[in-house]
């Protein structure tokens, strides 16, 4: 079986993410968002590319939403009210409460503002979202019989998740968007370690390491400051929720400890809405924010109101919070237009500005005139500042949580096209593992596991219990130089037991897979054990082996054993001096090495005997031995020994 990834948004680019993944037959879109440098068809992915009959419900399991950023949840309504799709829909609770209040404010801003053509009303976001199933963060949500998904924390921003997708033994993760730091009001991404055969991840910083997180604040703080401190006004384009509750905790600590008097401000209402649920949702954010609840919630700021409109041109200096972010259009825009031709104001932009956006050729550069469109240009004096204040992982935290889940294969989505090659070659030469960064409306094909669930015998299953002990000698014993002969043959055993799991895999009448012992199998097929042994009778003399006795054993017990002792003893203990392997075991009529068997031979015409042989049948004492195929070396090595006692 194969995995195959369709990317229809976000390949080799920053914006509209979407990517149709087939996995065993089940198919789920990850995420469904828009472009926000766009207003034409690449606005929206191509879903024509998912079913060209437009039948979607047939053609997906499911559809999953990572967070409630446009570029990510701004196409949901259209595909599900404008292209006809009804199935369902998973995200988490957060994302559910948020996405509503983000969808709607962008149709204000593109439609009563701007003027643009209406892609999807308020009574559609409304609808769409009715077709929401809401999840808990390591929840597991069984879609159908075959499909199951589950829900990791991701940072980034409120509510936003990595998910998890199995189908039969193929899983799968795709990020969305996610931090592996900690910031002031969310936690670092957290997701077990997970036996994976894709990994889908975004790359937005592929190729970036940042610096201190303090050193990076420092620095924002400073700009900040010194702007108002000269009586200018700082413009900050955020989008309503995530880096703006993220900027007004550190502002706002800074105001206090500073005794600063000058005005905070956010341009819309849908913060406060945000700041809402940001009260609401606490368990979602920091541990820090957390611990402080009880006396203190972090997003009540004391310094920080609301604006209204007739302020843009107010006298004396203020900070700004305008959405959207990106100076994509709305109010940042139309602030920016007013801010932009004084030399005392700053722009600070705190994240990453998509291609096509006026905060992105602000910085590309330091223009001095920027065309808003055919009819508008602005004139830009004042100060740029940018920062990385953005809520992504950056290339390090990337590949530590590629390296943590080891998948087969990596599949990178949201970045961009140089830097997305860049950390595909480290992943494949540093990790060894397999990397592709598809371009939107192409197909990636992996291969994917499949187990085969196999049952297993009481009689194999009773085997793996049994003790499987090995025996061998103190290596210090063995290579001590000093000492009598009689200590290094009575040197004691290091004993180990290595349990093996050795059974035949059968496949029954009935197609099942089951393991049975060997034993089994004869049953099964109905036939006799066929053994195949060596054998060969051995002679060994008994003047040396009486040699053998006194130069064997300590003084004390040669009397003893000369008296007792029978010739298994005898050559028991020889073998003991001379061989470094193998369990010697004494059973008093015979003498066993692993297979190898050995006894007093009492027959005549021994059929193992050779015939140069019987010259020794006066003055020898003959040894049956038998062995199997496994032990042909060992055995050699003992009936060396035995025919040269001489030697020795």
């Amino acid at each position: 079986m194969a995995i195959e990834c369709l990317v229809l948004g976000a390949g080799q680019e920053i914006g509209k993410s979407c990517a149709v993944v087939t996995i065993n037959g089940k198919r789920i879109m990850f995420d469904c968002g828009m472009h926000m440098g766009y207003d034409d068809h690449r606005r929206y992915p191509d879903f024509s590319l998912i079913s060209k009959s437009r039948d979607f419900d047939n053609s997906l399991s499911c559809i999953i939403i990572t967070h409630f950023h446009l570029d990510h949840v701004g196409a949901l309504p259209f595909f599900t009210e404008v292209c006809g799709y009804s199935g369902p829909i998973y995200m988490t609770y957060p994302t559910k409460a948020l996405s509503p209040l983000m969808l709607e404010d962008y149709r204000k801003v593109m439609v009563d503002r701007r003027g643009e053509e209406e892609q999807f009303t308020s009574d559609h976001i409304a609808e769409c979202m009715k077709k929401v199933i809401a999840v808990d963060l390591k929840q597991t949500v069984q879609v159908d019989k075959d499909l199951q998904i589950r829900a990791y924390y991701a940072g980034h921003v409120l509510g936003a998740a990595m998910f998890y997708a199995k189908v039969g033994d193929t899983a799968m993760v795709y990020t969305g968007d996610y931090n592996m730091t900690p910031d002031r009001h969310l936690g670092a991404a957290q997701i077990d370690r997970l036996q994976l055969d894709l990994l889908i991840t975004e790359s937005t910083y592929a190729t970036t390491i940042r610096d201190s997180k303090y050193a990076r604040e420092r620095e924002f703080l400073k700009a900040v400051h010194k702007c108002v401190a000269g009586g200018g006004k700082v413009l900050i384009p955020t989008f309503a929720l995530g880096r703006a509750q993220e900027l007004c905790i550190l502002l706002d600590d800074y105001w206090e400890r500073m005794n600063l008097r000058v005005p905070i401000y956010f341009s819309a209402g849908l913060t406060i809405q945000a700041n809402m649920y940001y009260k609401m949702l606490i368990s979602w954010t920091s541990q820090k924010v957390k611990e402080t609840y009880a006396t203190h919630n972090a997003f009540d700021f004391k310094n920080v109101r609301n604006f209204d409109r007739s302020l843009i041109d107010a006298p004396g200096p203020c900070v700004l919070f305008a959405t959207p972010g990106m100076i994509s259009g709305g109010f940042s825009l139309e602030v920016f237009k007013r801010w932009a031709p004084s030399e005392m104001n700053l722009v600070t932009l705190p994240g990453y500005c998509v291609a096509g956006t006026i905060g992105h050729k602000l910085m590309s550069g330091k223009p001095t005139k920027i065309d808003v469109d055919k009819n508008t240009q602005i004139d830009v004096r004042c100060q740029i500042h940018q920062l990385s204040f953005s809520p992504h992982t950056d290339a390090k935290g990337i590949m530590d949580l590629v390296k943590f889940l080891s998948p087969q294969h990596v599949i990178l989505v949201h970045g961009e096209k140089p830097k997305m090659a860049t950390l595909k070659d480290r992943i494949q030469s540093e990790l060894g593992i397999q990397c592709y960064d598809p371009a939107n409306n192409k197909s990636v094909h992996i291969p994917s596991t499949q187990y085969v669930k196999a049952g297993a015998s009481d009689a194999f299953i009773q085997s793996c219990l049994n003790p499987n002990f090995k025996f061998l000698k103190s290596g210090s014993e063995e290579n001590c130089d000093s000492g009598s002969e009689s200590t290094k043959a009575l040197s004691p055993l290091q004993i180990s037991d290595e349990r093996v799991a050795e059974g035949i895999l059968v496949v029954e009448k009935s197609k099942r897979a089951k393991i049975v012992h060997q034993d089994e199998l004869l049953l099964m097929l109905g036939e006799k054990e066929h053994k195949v042994q060596f054998a060969y009778c051995c002679p060994v003399s008994i003047e040396k082996l009486e040699k053998a006795t006194t130069k064997d054993l300590t003084p004390e017990t040669n009397a003893l054993v000369l008296h007792k002792c029978s010739l298994i003893q005898i050559l028991s203990t020889r073998l003991s001096s001379e061989l470094s392997e193998g369990n010697i075991q004494d059973l008093g009529e015979h003498l066993q090495v692993e297979s190898f068997q050995l006894s007093i031979c009492l027959k005549d015409n021994c059929p193992y005997r050779k015939i140069g042989n019987l010259q020794y049948k006066s003055k020898a004492v003959f040894f049956c031995c038998t062995w199997s195929v496994a032990d042909e070396k060992l055995a050699w090595k003992i009936i060396s020994i035995m025919e040269n006692f001489d030697q020795t």
